[in-house]
């Protein structure tokens, strides 16, 4: 799908551990801000919804179960094949090369995939994903961060190939997403027994 060793290695560990995700239990503080969001997207009457890094797809048949008009992507055929299964529309995509119209989506959603991106890409993400939401769009984001910036591969890493992540701090989230989107909320999420934490912001598209 593409010449970049990263995301190669990225794809081939989440088609390998792909079923074996499949069985891991959503942690209560994972559903507690999935269920925020969508309560979010209820009141502001939204429908259109993308998942960028959907996984197994868990996450988007909530969403859809509970009303939006789900689309997903991943870059594992593996992942989207598992979406698949599950009703989903579902589509083998990169996010740093987003293949949708603009204004295409009221909502947008990326739990713990953003992670996975260089800081050289970042930015060049976040405007894709402001290209494709409608005015007064709203993504949420979440993704692991840490005191100090971090970027490279996880030696830690249980999956092989080990793989490549992006930590950044609180401040450094803020500040890059902020030229980008309107902040609507931001949570430091404290993770008993992890040495990094979790950051997770609400962010709006200004008209």
């Amino acid at each position: 799908m593409q010449n970049d060793p990263i995301k190669n290695n990225l794809t081939e560990t989440y088609n390998r551990y792909a079923s074996e995700r499949e069985t891991h239990q959503i942690d209560d503080w994972k559903i507690k801000r999935r269920a925020s969001f969508l309560s979010l997207l209820q009141q502001e009457n939204k429908r259109t919804f993308l998942e960028i890094g959907a996984g197994t797809g868990r996450d988007s048949k909530f969403f859809k179960d509970n009303g939006m008009d789900v689309t997903c992507i991943d870059m594992s055929p593996e992942m989207v094949k598992l979406c698949k299964q599950k009703g989903l529309t579902a589509h083998i995509m990169d996010m740093t090369n987003l293949e949708f119209s603009p204004n295409s989506f009221d909502s947008v959603y990326s739990f713990n995939s953003l992670l996975h991106i260089s800081n050289d890409e970042f930015r060049h993400v976040l405007e894709n994903i402001r290209q494709v939401l409608a005015p007064n769009g709203l993504f949420y984001l979440g993704t692991y961060g840490g005191n100090e910036e971090f970027e490279g591969i996880w030696e830690k890493d249980s999956y092989i190939p080990k793989r490549f992540f992006s930590l950044r701090t609180d401040e450094q989230i803020q500040q890059i997403t902020t030229q980008i989107f309107e902040l609507l909320s931001f949570e430091h999420v404290t993770i008993e027994g992890n040495d990094s934490h979790f950051q997770s912001l609400i962010l709006r598209k200004s008209i």
